[in-house]
């Protein structure tokens, strides 16, 4: 008897699900898209436990008669394509006809549908893939999809599931980038508690991020606006399966068209998230369009650090393969050099035009090297022939870049022992590393070291003879062991970490009141992860609470902070939460506070420190416990030692 047999429909099905519906996110989206193409002016999103128990859509499309409505949960039905000619040019959001039937196979569904053309409407409810009711039902035109108890049937699936509030953070960042993508539509959001998302109709993209993220967001982007004929030369051949379509190159080519909304060089994110790109209007993830703005903002912002990008690329359907991954997130493009080189090169001489603050410094040295300045700039134009040079994709023998400086800012600091306050200039060009991790009591791993370095260490540290600053930001001392460079920032980084956790142990946390109470917006993202980190934040020395629909109004901070600080503080502590892909461990997000609150009242680079400071803080960065990495991972030390000395002068 053979092997090979029919999979029953049921588990057919299940089996689509698991490549269209990853998560409640999905969901939404394949809904939200669904709505988008049916000419809808007005939709509303209702969710309850991220999406897990509940998630409604509902629309003023175009709706459905009673036919189109039961033939849609069919596989493969669509009103969107007819034929695989059709493949080649798709223009609308959804068209795979996998929607539908996926979502219904792991769920209770129940659609309410009716179209101009009908005086009555249509009721279908369907629970595990099976039809259970369809009746005829006086409706509001359009259509509004109710999915409830998401992968009830597929357990395996729903365990895998995040916390309720990273669920939520999904979906509201989905529905954030095509609220910014459809500025003429009206978009709400709504959860059990309270309206994450409420978007109203707006003239144009700019009143639409404005809308969304405020007038401070707005007024840190550049607009963006680039049109380019769109030329043939040099298309690959078509896959075979492909020669026989209907072959357009004898018509006009039609345009390349990009606009939207990049950030400057000083604004910088800890991840990609506030980096959105749409291909015809498509929410897409796509390497080749990251790798392009990658080379646009090289030597323009850290590597470690992501700028903030709301992009729109319009080009021929023909020109872009929406056809290669279930959920329609990626695409392929036909000259993917071609569309490479226009968004670089785009969004490069958009930053040239607006003359941002960063500027290149250029040496002739006797090997390629790239060595960050640490001396504060002046607000001079770029030069533009540098700027060039900077981008070229391999720098010639003997060329080198130094890395981009920013204005100087007042920085205003505290040293813990003696109460000493020092005012002094300091360069905010600090490369973020990567999110932190803090394995037991929350010490990084340490740098690779000779075998008695790190016993060594503590001793060492404390009676080390202090001889002067490398460009205020680096102390230089020297004991019998050798010669030792210290990075004053991360070291007094260390030392603020660990007074933290223990205060916090002890909940003693020292707070300060705010002058006047700040008053911060949130994303809808943001509004959904708040709730979960408020607690924790209140033992953390800060007092912060709900203040209108998408603010919190901030009224005590951590001592030590300064207020201008404490924004860009809070919105990168729920930035970090919002990434989690699982439930909020309390140790972990206690170490992440306690590390930014420790970043952001530390020592800063550019600062000059006399002999007694810089004794002072060797002393207490010798008595911590993790003494060689800052908490971020980043190394606090490094020794060059007799040996090492000996053997540059050849004496060994």
């Amino acid at each position: 008897m053979g092997k090979i047999h029919i999979l029953p429909e049921h588990v057919a099905n299940k089996i689509a699900a698991g490549e269209v519906v990853e998560r409640p996110a999905s969901v939404v989206k394949e809904l939200l898209e669904n709505s988008i193409d049916a000419g809808s002016t007005r939709i509303r999103i209702q969710v309850e436990a991220g999406g897990k128990k509940l998630i409604q859509v509902t629309d003023n499309g175009c709706g459905m008669v009673r036919d189109d409505a039961l033939l849609a949960f069919e596989r493969h039905a669509t009103s969107k394509i007819n034929n695989a000619d059709d493949l080649l040019s798709v223009s609308t959001l959804g068209f795979r006809g996998e929607a539908l039937p996926s979502i219904a196979s792991v769920s209770r569904l129940r659609l309410e549908t009716r179209s101009p053309e009908e005086a009555a409407g249509t009721l279908i409810e369907i629970n595990g893939g099976k039809m259970f009711r369809v009746e005829e039902a006086g409706l509001p035109g359009g259509t509004s999809i109710t999915v409830r108890d998401l992968f009830f049937n597929t357990p395996a699936r729903k365990k895998f599931l995040k916390a309720e509030a990273t669920e939520l953070s999904h979906i509201a960042s989905l529905v954030t980038h095509y609220a910014l993508a459809h500025p003429d539509k009206h978009f709400e959001l709504h959860s059990a508690t309270n309206a994450v998302l409420v978007a109203p109709p707006v003239a144009d993209y700019s009143a639409r991020i404005y809308q969304v993220f405020g007038k401070e967001v707005l007024d840190q982007l550049l607009s963006l606006a680039v049109l380019q004929p769109l030329e043939r030369t040099g298309l690959p051949q078509p896959p075979p399966w492909r020669r026989e379509a209907k072959e357009e190159t004898s018509k006009d080519p039609g345009e390349l068209r990009l606009h939207g909304f990049i950030s400057k060089p000083e604004i910088q994110k800890l991840n990609r998230n506030s980096i959105y790109v749409f291909v015809n209007g498509r929410l897409v993830r796509d390497r080749l369009i990251q790798h392009a703005l990658t080379e646009a903002y090289r030597n323009v912002i850290p590597p470690s650090v992501f700028p903030v990008v709301l992009l729109f690329l319009e080009l021929p359907s023909g020109e872009v393969d929406v056809n290669v991954h279930p959920s329609k997130t990626e695409v392929r493009f036909r000259q993917q050099s071609l569309l490479h080189d226009f968004v670089r090169d785009s969004v490069r001489a958009a930053l040239v035009k607006a003359r941002p603050v960063p500027q290149f410094v250029t040496e002739m040295t006797a090997r390629p090297t790239a060595t960050p300045s640490l001396t504060p700039g002046s607000r001079s134009t770029v030069d533009i022939a540098a700027w060039r040079a900077a981008y070229a994709p391999a720098a010639p023998p003997g060329f080198a870049l130094q890395a981009p400086v920013l204005p100087a800012i007042t920085e205003r600091l505290q040293f813990g022992g003696d109460g000493i306050s020092v005012e002094a200039n300091a360069a905010v060009a600090l490369a973020r590393a990567p999110d932190p991790v803090f394995p037991g009591n929350g010490c990084a791993p340490p740098i690779q070291e000779e075998p008695d370095a790190v016993s060594d260490l503590a001793p060492s540290l404390s009676s080390l003879k202090c001889l002067g600053q490398i460009r205020e930001s680096f102390i230089l001392a020297v004991d019998q062991q050798g010669l030792w460079i210290i990075d004053q920032h991360v070291a007094h980084e260390r030392v603020l970490f660990e007074i933290l956790l223990k205060q916090r142990a002890a909940q003693r946390v020292e707070s300060q009141r705010l002058l006047m109470p700040l008053v911060l917006e949130l994303t809808p993202a943001q509004q959904a992860v708040f709730p979960e980190i408020s607690q924790e934040l209140a033992q953390n020395g800060f007092e912060a609470e709900p203040f209108g629909a998408r603010s919190i109004v901030v009224k005590l901070a951590p001592a030590g902070i300064e207020s201008h600080q404490v924004e860009h503080l809070l919105h990168e502590l729920i930035d970090q939460v919002a990434r989690e892909e699982q439930a909020i461990n309390l140790q972990q997000l206690r170490a992440r506070i306690a590390a930014s609150i420790a970043c952001h009242a530390a020592i800063k680079v550019n600062m000059p420190l006399d002999q007694n400071k810089m004794e002072w803080l060797l002393t207490e960065l010798a008595k911590t416990d993790c003494p060689i990495s800052c908490p971020h991972g980043r190394p606090v030390v490094l020794r060059y030692s007799i040996k090492d000395i000996q053997k540059a002068f050849k004496r060994i």
